[in-house]
């Protein structure tokens, strides 16, 4: 089992702090994912845990033992990086088997870890391959059974899928996950990508600026955000927002919003084209993306703000055209002065 905990964790390169204070826990064969934009720590505090950066201030815990002067190969962790950095010289099998026989790990127990991994992963007719041969995605497969065959407890995946188009990473994330699902082992996984962190996490770390946003399922970042960055990063298209405070006024009555919001916040999803003269906002069409199965309405509110609106793929709307917007009041939310969600009626 590899039950990790963070405890006020900080990272300092001189007088400058990029992890800024982390307390948080990860439980036993967790898939928790760390996402945010660049330069936010994700990556940093990854390279914490395995070792592979000093830990400045705090404690880093492994199923109870401190593991801050631990060595990264005495952790019981295996790392998976962007690059699949493999050994161009050697085959899929013997990049795989490696690691083991650099442990002088016996012949027979090689074997059998290796053709596991192999099997697992369905690299069975690649085996005998060059990296050189390989797609993008297959390398990584190999990576991922260089990871496996050490039998950690915890993996890290550090942006492991950056280097692939968009049809490999649809396929690998399938895999991960069902590899995540076979092994039932911890496994952290580093993205900037919230597709990515929507589809794979049990549990989303969101971090801005060496700090944690928010902690929760993908559900709970996506219908229950804490404050206006979350609100706005968790979400494709991202949630549109309102300042109450200047050219919304008029909003705060027609929604019934408390009189402390500073912000309110619309998904693309919860407005509605209704008749002229029935809504709360008046706006111009200036883009209509077509999706198959919905399409997005680029328009400019009050010949200010610009906003998205997703609609069915039925819907009729041309450029230029002026349309009326109502919102569903289940799916508006309120912000404070600082940022922070407050309740309001009808939301959950």
């Amino acid at each position: 089992m590899a039950k990790l905990e963070l405890k006020d964790v900080r990272k300092s390169y001189g007088p400058v702090e990029v992890i800024k204070g982390i307390d948080l826990t990860i439980e036993d064969g967790e898939f928790c994912v760390f996402v945010g934009p660049s330069g936010c720590g994700k990556s940093t505090l990854l390279r914490m845990i395995a070792g592979l950066e000093d830990i400045s201030g705090g404690i880093f815990e492994i199923d109870g033992n401190r593991m801050n002067d631990i060595a990264p190969a005495k952790r019981g962790i295996a790392m998976v990086f962007q690059s699949y950095a493999l050994y161009p010289h050697l085959s899929v099998r013997e990049n795989i088997a490696f690691g083991l026989k650099v442990r002088k790990t016996p012949a027979a127990e090689i074997d059998t870890l290796v053709n596991d991994a192999i099997a697992m992963l369905q690299l069975d007719t690649l085996a005998g391959r060059y990296p050189r041969e390989l797609s993008g995605g297959q390398r990584q497969r190999v990576a991922i059974g260089r990871a496996i065959v050490g039998q950690p407890e915890t993996f890290l995946f550090d942006e492991p899928l950056s280097n692939l188009d968009a049809e490999l990473r649809v396929h690998m994330r399938t895999q991960i996950s069902e590899l995540h699902d076979r092994l039932k082992r911890t496994m952290i996984y580093v993205t900037h990508d919230q597709i990515e962190a929507m589809t794979l996490a049990d549990k989303i770390v969101l971090l801005r600026g060496g700090q944690i946003e928010q902690v929760g399922s993908p559900r709970d970042l996506y219908e229950r955000p804490q404050n206006l960055f979350a609100a706005q990063f968790i979400g494709a298209p991202k949630m549109n927002i309102f300042d109450l405070e200047n050219e919304f006024a008029s909003l705060r009555n027609s929604l019934k919003l408390p009189l402390n919001a500073h912000h309110c916040g619309i998904r693309p999803d919860g407005f509605e084209i209704v008749a002229e003269g029935e809504g709360i906002l008046v706006a111009t069409v200036r883009l209509v993306e077509y999706l198959g199965n919905s399409c997005l309405v680029h328009a400019h509110v009050e010949g200010r703000d610009p906003i998205i609106i997703e609609q069915p793929a039925n819907t009729v709307t041309q450029t230029g055209q002026r349309i009326s917007l109502s919102a569903n009041p289940s799916l508006v939310y309120a912000f404070g002065p600082d940022g922070n969600r407050i309740q309001v009626s009808g939301e959950q």
